[in-house]
């Protein structure tokens, strides 16, 4: 039962309390948002993309997760939204020349400092380590620290020069807000994309159309009534002997082109229309003499069966 030996237990040792609330270490998370790929835990390894929600990934890694359509794939939270490359943005950083990367620390024997960082603001020289807030142009794929962005206010790129709006500036690794706010502005611009794409559709539509009718119709409508017009103008005042002939042949050339399709008709017409039928035709049928037997050919008995007729 214990308390051998005059031992007092004491009441932690006795009554178990609530367990306490595990914290995260803000330092680790940091480490692990901004030096990992969000999808496969790998260290970040140029190229490395962002996608619109300011996570970063390595390009490999999400390439092999959009080729991957197994039905046991598993689907990670993080890159739920990716359903294309069109959906990430590859990142044009600028390199920190103080990080030496895996090779300063080799042997283990030296302090490794965990917030410095591979790649640095090109405007301002911060280290993009996540305690400096960081973001990137969607126009151009470009990394800026905020500080960078405020301080030096302009619509055009520091690094490349392109031209950018308010709403390319996406925050990379924001906070629960940013993210929320971000989200909103990725569904918005899907949603004007598809509208773009219908409206393309119906243009190209109705350009296809209206190519059809016009290769249809001779010339435009408008010209008709002045060709009549143009017409009635140029006709004569009164009519020629020249006229009056050409009038009268064409009449004659009408009338005998009629007369020969009627006796064309006429010979086409068949014999049973008529009433006349040939031989042939009727010794189709039974009742033709060369069917009929004479006394002689026929049997002593007859069975009136079908097989006789």
């Amino acid at each position: 039962m214990g308390c051998d030996g005059g031992t007092i237990p004491k009441r932690h040792e006795l009554v178990k309390g609530p367990k306490k609330v595990e914290q995260v270490d803000k330092n680790a998370e940091l480490v692990a948002r901004w030096n990992y790929c969000a999808i496969s835990q790998a260290p970040l390894r140029k190229p490395i993309v962002a996608c619109e929600l300011g996570r970063l990934y390595n390009k490999d890694a999400v390439i092999e997760y959009l080729l991957d359509k197994s039905p046991e794939k598993c689907i990670i939270e993080t890159a739920a939204h990716i359903k294309s490359l069109k959906d990430v943005k590859e990142l044009n950083l600028t390199d920190n020349p103080a990080w030496k990367g895996d090779k300063a620390n080799t042997k283990g024997d030296k302090y490794e400092d965990l917030h410095r960082a591979a790649f640095i603001c090109p405007v301002v020289g911060l280290e993009m380590n996540g305690r400096q807030k960081f973001c990137y142009l969607h126009a151009c794929g470009c990394v800026f620290s905020d500080r960078a962005m405020k301080e030096i206010k302009s619509e055009v790129c520091h690094k490349c020069g392109e031209s950018f709006k308010d709403d390319d500036v996406i925050v990379l690794n924001g906070s629960k807000e940013e993210m929320a706010d971000l989200r909103r502005k990725m569904e918005e611009r899907k949603l004007t994309a598809k509208l773009v794409k219908k409206a393309k559709k119906s243009k190209g539509a109705e350009a296809v159309s209206k190519s059809v009718l016009t290769k249809e119709m001779p010339g435009p409508l408008s010209q008709k009534p002045k060709e009549k017009k143009a017409s009635i103008d140029k006709m004569p005042s009164a009519p020629s002997r020249t006229t009056v002939n050409a009038q009268s042949s064409s009449s004659t050339s009408t009338a005998t082109a009629k007369a020969c399709k009627s006796a064309s008709g006429l010979t086409k017409r068949s014999l049973t229309e008529n009433g006349e039928k040939s031989d042939v035709y009727k010794s189709i049928f039974t009742s033709h003499s060369s069917a009929k037997r004479s006394r002689e050919q026929k049997p002593n008995w007859i069975t009136h069966t079908a097989y006789y007729y």
